[in-house]
């Protein structure tokens, strides 16, 4: 690894300990409306290596007419999207207090506000991807060069819509398509095992014609070498990303009590204990 790689994992990491702490104050200041606080914290990793260093944005405008686009089809993980937008500096530490509050812009799924950079709304399981297809296309129509990354719910792969989607991005030869998977093995109610057993995801996309890797989701290097190593391949690109549900704090790791719970004083307190000794 050289300086410059050494200097960029390491920005990485420290973005994804702020989005952390910011997916914690969120939650808390949220209180009794709760929060999506598991899946947030199983992508915290993806997130914070897209809009840190993989995706081209402008800090300064978030609406750059040849940006990258992302799209958080399971957008109940909104805590740490808004996080991230909050880090590249659309959202001010002010207003995610206002997370799940009357009048908030920062809703309990991403609502369309291309001024804070959320620049489409979901929340509807299995619609991302088809929507990020539509996107792909017309960067292509359009003649511009701008490529778009869609995180899925391993959960969420339960839904018809998401394989009718796999199917299509290979036959429009969408090389600027990514489809991120969080394959945590959780949805709401239950295992994925238990509920739906979706088996083998890494085979399933491949299948479908995509380039396909799986790897560590909190590992940033690996994620790092995935977006550096697939730039010139000419598929459309699925990461199967090996995640834990409520990553990083020992009361909600693989712990599917917190898909969507009150993150209380005390448990504010203790998760904040633990990612300041890391």
């Amino acid at each position: 690894m050289n300086a410059s790689e050494k200097n960029q994992i390491e920005n990485i990491k420290n973005f994804a300990t702020n989005v952390r702490k910011n997916i914690l104050d969120m939650a808390v200041c949220a209180g009794a409306s709760s929060a999506h606080f598991g899946g947030a914290l199983s992508i915290t990793e993806i997130i914070s290596t897209l809009f840190s260093h993989q995706m081209k944005i402008d800090r300064k405008d978030p609406k750059w007419e040849e940006r990258d686009r992302f799209i958080l089809s399971k957008g109940h993980a909104c805590l740490a999207y808004y996080a991230a937008l909050c880090e590249v500096g659309y959202i001010s530490k002010e207003e995610l207090k206002t997370f799940e509050k009357n009048d908030t812009n920062l809703l309990g799924h991403p609502v369309i506000n291309r001024n804070l950079g959320i620049d489409f709304s979901n929340g509807s399981l299995g619609m991302g991807l088809s929507l990020g297809i539509g996107v792909a296309i017309s960067s292509k129509k359009k003649k511009k060069d701008f490529n778009v990354y869609v995180i899925i719910g391993d959960g969420e792969c339960n839904e018809g819509s998401v394989w009718e989607a796999a199917m299509a991005a290979p036959n429009y030869n969408l090389n600027n398509l990514y489809a991120i998977i969080d394959k945590n093995n959780f949805q709401q109610t239950g295992s994925n095992k238990e509920i739906m057993n979706v088996e083998s995801l890494k085979d399933k996309w491949s299948s479908f014609g995509w380039h396909t890797v799986e790897l560590d989701g909190h590992n940033i290097q690996e994620l790092y070498n995935f977006f550096e190593n697939s730039k010139q391949i000419q598929k459309p690109k699925a990461l199967i990303a090996n995640t834990v549900k409520g990553k990083g704090f020992s009361f909600s790791e693989n712990n599917n009590d917190w898909h969507h719970s009150v993150l209380t004083k005390s448990f504010f307190e203790k998760a904040l204990n633990e990612l300041n000794k890391k």
